[in-house]
């Protein structure tokens, strides 16, 4: 009993953590106001309480983006089709793409926390690795990509995600979440598209030099 004690006390705090960060985070005017001093009061814990658990800013606003990630993770690495494993690239790279989208879309009060605790770079997000992995793969199984093609397009394509950019276009211009849904998937045929059009002139164009 007097080991477990302990743990019940760290995962109640952990929690009360998590939900006041997302709160300071979703009210805020500039997520670089919200401190570690200000979560810990929030929460009820001691900062030093919050260094121990996370070691700094970064690392708890990374666990928290990485719990509430869970399901999107679970539905990309086990869930049925169009996000899950055995769908064919062209419907799951979309499909991918929509879901990062109404990840930042619905949270992008802590995707821009998160992507501004990285010295400003959105690239050392600890998702932001797997994600790329993950379309850099599926298209290079998209015949007439190569690999330094399927790596840059992945990091374009990840780029029309930017949590900043989302909430450009959905804070200041006031565009609604289904209409971004709709353009990036119209933007991401588009670049798929062009790969069969190229595809498509180079066989034209060898078969015209035969």
């Amino acid at each position: 009993m007097t080991e477990r004690k302990p743990r019940k006390d760290a995962a109640r705090n952990k929690a009360a953590v998590f939900e006041a960060a997302d709160d300071l985070f979703a009210h805020c005017e500039s997520p670089e106001a919200v401190t570690m001093a200000d979560i810990a009061a929030a929460a009820g814990v001691g900062k030093a309480t919050l260094f121990r658990a996370f070691g700094d800013r970064g690392g708890l606003i990374g666990a928290l983006v990485e719990a509430r990630l869970e399901p999107v993770r679970e539905a990309v690495e086990t869930g049925p089709p169009p996000l899950g494993p055995g769908t064919a690239p062209l419907l799951r790279v979309p499909a991918l793409l929509d879901a990062i989208l109404c990840f930042k879309y619905d949270n992008r009060h802590l995707a821009l926390a998160l992507e501004g605790s990285g010295g400003s770079s959105p690239y050392r997000a600890g998702h932001y690795g797997s994600w790329h992995t993950t379309l850099r793969t599926l298209l290079e199984q998209i015949p007439g990509l190569s690999g330094s093609e399927s790596d840059f397009t992945a990091h374009a394509l990840l780029a029309a995600t930017r949590a900043d950019l989302v909430e450009h276009l959905a804070g200041a211009r006031d565009t609604p979440r289904e209409r971004l849904r709709a353009e990036l998937a119209a933007f991401t045929a588009r670049v798929l598209g062009d790969r069969d059009r190229d595809r498509d002139r180079d066989r034209e164009a060898a078969g015209g030099t035969s």
